[in-house]
């Protein structure tokens, strides 16, 4: 296999009616309007949104397993292997620890929750119940560690736990690394079974504009767009958070590395559009995939990076913490010191890392480390419920964007990109493909 894509045909650039970001949005507005007026139907849309989400999760552990193993065994050298994966985790804490530095500064300037003067004891106890029991596998660190390691080859995927599928897949692709040429037949199998993936990536990307306007028809119906304004506070300022992350942060990190974050958001638009209905970052790994090659990453690279990107690397949901356990503390007059908040934060730092393929971990993963730290009252996270909704499409929109940037970047430490093709596609913008079948 070669490590880079063909390169796409010339191609005849589609109407606008027919892109796929142009359809999502137009989902999004429909999904808006139908909640809002009539909250019946919206609600009744959710199984729409439901059913793309896990459509997609059906085919992730097998493309982040064919990815991993592929990149790993074609790679050759192993050194390059575990300086591409040392390069990687560098990146991603040092960029994590600027995202919680970040929302730490402004949720403390700006104090959206302060002059609320919850009384925690009228705030429902039970409502956090959910969250702490998904989350109890994150109470210490060597459950964390010892939750690494599935109990089957199959497990991980059976759970859909990425930690676990990239513990079986590194392992897999050393394994198939050590065999040399006698691997060649089963590298051979993993290609013709990710091109079958992809056909149905491909099939599912075709409905989801429906998928994005279920997800958003629902939300708006369930919480109302008066949930903007009863906690529009913290809701702005985790939005102007994210701006500044992006200024603050990647752009200049884009800008070193020698391309525009603008273009590669513009490139990866359908995807962020999607994220933004679904809230889910696994609704797009897939094709985020198939289009960093695309751009001229090596696939070996990209193999690796992405997928530990999407385990490690959190810089939205970092600066979510930030900003939902300090407004937590600012709403209940609990006090916190600046060394608490950063001992707080440090802690949720490290326990992120065991809510990756984990639905709705970033709440049950806040909850669980308030209630094991025992500083702020953990049914203060009642306040937040109504408007998670809208700081995970946030949120999740910066993690999708920063995986993005770190993938080309690494690529272009490790020399593994094609500068030229970069800037040749990111001038171009995308082309979808005629077919469902994804170039890969």
């Amino acid at each position: 296999m070669k490590d880079l894509p063909v390169p796409r045909q010339p191609a005849r650039k589609k109407p606008f009616y027919r892109d796929i970001s142009f359809q999502v949005f137009v989902g999004i507005v429909l999904g808006v309007a139908v909640g809002h007026w009539w909250p019946d139907a919206g609600k009744a849309s959710q199984p729409l949104g439901d059913a793309f989400i896990r459509l997609i999760q059906m085919v992730v552990g097998p493309i982040i397993f064919c990815s991993v193993v592929s990149g790993i065994a074609n790679a050759g050298d192993m050194k390059k292997v575990g300086r591409v994966a040392i390069k990687a985790l560098i990146y991603f804490e040092v960029i994590t620890s600027f995202a919680l530095l970040i929302g730490l500064v402004t949720i403390n300037l700006l104090q959206p929750g302060a002059g609320m003067n919850i009384d925690v004891s009228s705030l429902d106890a039970g409502a956090a119940d959910s969250y702490i029991s998904q989350a109890k596998h994150f109470e210490s660190t060597s459950i964390f560690l010892l939750n690494l390691i599935p109990k089957t080859m199959v497990s991980g995927f059976a759970s859909g736990d990425i930690l676990q599928i990239l513990f079986v897949s590194v392992l897999f692709g050393f394994g198939l690394a050590a065999a040399g040429p006698r691997a060649k037949p089963m590298l051979t199998v993993l290609e013709s079974f990710s091109q079958g993936v992809y056909w149905i990536i491909g099939l599912a990307m075709k409905v989801s504009p429906i998928a994005a306007y279920g997800a958003i028809a629902f939300t708006v119906s369930k919480f109302g767009v008066g949930s903007l304004v009863a906690l529009g506070k913290l809701v702005g300022e985790f939005y102007l958070t994210c701006l500044l992350f992006f200024v603050l942060v990647l752009w200049p990190v884009a800008r070193m590395a020698g391309f525009s974050l603008l273009k590669l958001m513009r490139y990866i638009r359908s995807e962020l559009l999607l994220v933004i209905g679904t809230s889910s970052s696994e609704s797009v790994f897939p094709q985020l995939l198939t289009k960093l090659e695309q751009l001229g990453c090596q696939r070996s690279v990209v193999g690796l990076v992405l997928p530990g990107g999407y385990a490690f690397n959190h810089d939205g949901t970092c600066l979510y913490f930030a900003a939902v356990s300090v407004f937590l503390a600012q709403a209940t007059n609990t006090a916190l010191g600046w060394e608490h908040q950063l001992a707080l934060l440090l802690v949720l730092l490290i326990t992120s890392k065991g809510g990756a393929g984990v639905a709705g971990s970033a709440i049950a993963v806040l909850a669980a480390t308030l209630g094991a730290t025992n500083t702020i009252p953990v049914s203060s996270i009642a306040l937040v419920l109504g408007v998670h909704r809208l700081l995970s499409s946030a949120f999740v929109f910066v993690n999708i964007t920063g995986n993005a940037v770190a993938t080309v970047v690494v690529a272009r430490w490790e020399k593994a990109l094609d500068t030229n093709r970069l800037r040749m596609e990111l001038d171009t913008g995308y082309i979808e493909p005629e077919t469902a079948l994804a170039t890969h």
